[in-house]
């Protein structure tokens, strides 16, 4: 039977959820929950057979819902997490988990309390590429790690499709790093190992309360030298890169979802199948998504490990390591 979802949040991510749980056999969109005018046509059109709540309490509340999937605003996150809980509800919900680091370690310290079900949507846990690259380390055939890179380039920030998240573009919760580089950060860690700051520059605009405009660091995931040079502006169109190096060989990760591999002083795509990079990695986290919620062994970020990218994001927008 497919597990009935309730939504809470449908701006970007939460349409782009909605349509992905519309393509998956193993789900069906109950429900969902946004305060925005016009939030009822919009779900009317993206799946018709769902119903729009009259709030985040009523969702939730609902007997017939299977799980929680939270994609609204930063801030507002751990008060819909607490709810669900309350309720009983498993929850997949955005990075991060809040505003507040330490909101963020008690709502931790309480799901390993009480075994609550519940992960970070960061979907580098399930992709294929990563899948790739996890077997590639695991082999030992790379040799030794000499270090990594992260690349991200944005023409303007937030970019065309996101302009209606307006908390975005603003320092309090929006900002690439948050939203970009958080999801390298955690792939970073959960291939490699834990990360520890080093030297650290932001830039952030002269005037009002805007979001980081350029980024520059140097940290260790584990042993491994990690390297992240970010900025918004300039002639270079959009691009993230991932670039491990190795004795042996490289992988490069590049739009999300693409795989490059260096053998033998060569570059070559990896071939996941049919479908788009894209495609493949939703279809892989909703598929860790359905095992999650029927108690089977997934992949999927725990709540610890997005505290530690949120702590790790949260030092680096401060300044310091």
């Amino acid at each position: 039977m497919a597990h009935r979802i309730g939504i809470i949040g449908l701006g970007v991510m939460g349409e782009r959820m909605v349509r992905q749980l519309r393509a998956h056999r193993s789900f069906v969109v109950a429900a969902a929950w946004d305060p925005a005018a016009g939030a009822a046509e919009k779900l009317a059109r993206l799946s018709p057979e769902a119903c729009l709540a009259e709030s985040a309490q009523a969702l939730v509340a609902d007997p017939t819902i299977d799980g929680i999937y939270i994609a609204s605003p930063p801030a507002s996150h751990l008060a819909h997490v607490h709810r669900a809980f309350d309720r009983g509800k498993p929850v997949l919900c955005e990075k991060p988990l809040a505003t507040d680091v330490g909101e963020a370690r008690a709502a931790v310290t309480r799901v390993e309390r009480e075994a609550r079900v519940a992960a970070i949507n960061f979907p580098f846990a399930s992709a294929p590429a990563v899948r790739a690259i996890a077997a590639g380390l695991r082999s030992g055939e790379l040799g030794t790690i000499r270090g990594i890179e992260i690349v991200l380039r944005f023409a303007r920030w937030p970019r065309a499709w996101q302009e209606s998240a307006t908390w975005l573009a603003r320092r309090a919760e929006g900002g690439f790093v948050r939203e970009v580089l958080s999801h390298f950060l955690f792939l970073t860690q959960r291939l490699i190992g834990p990360l520890t700051l080093g030297k650290t520059r932001v830039d952030y605009p002269t005037a009002g309360d805007g979001a980081e405009s350029a980024i520059s660091v140097e940290l260790d995931a584990g042993s491994v030298a990690v390297r992240i040079d970010g900025r918004v502006g300039g002639a270079e169109a959009d691009l993230n890169r991932w670039i491990l190096r190795a004795e042996r060989g490289a992988f490069e990760l590049h739009d999300w979802y693409s795989l490059k591999r260096r053998i033998n002083g060569g570059w070559l795509d990896v071939d996941f199948g049919e479908g788009t990079p894209r495609e493949l990695a939703a279809r892989a986290q909703l598929d860790a998504f359905s095992a999650m919620l029927q108690g089977k062994a997934h992949g999927l970020a725990s709540f610890r490990e997005g505290l530690a990218v949120q702590e790790c994001v949260e030092t680096m927008l401060s300044g310091g390591g």
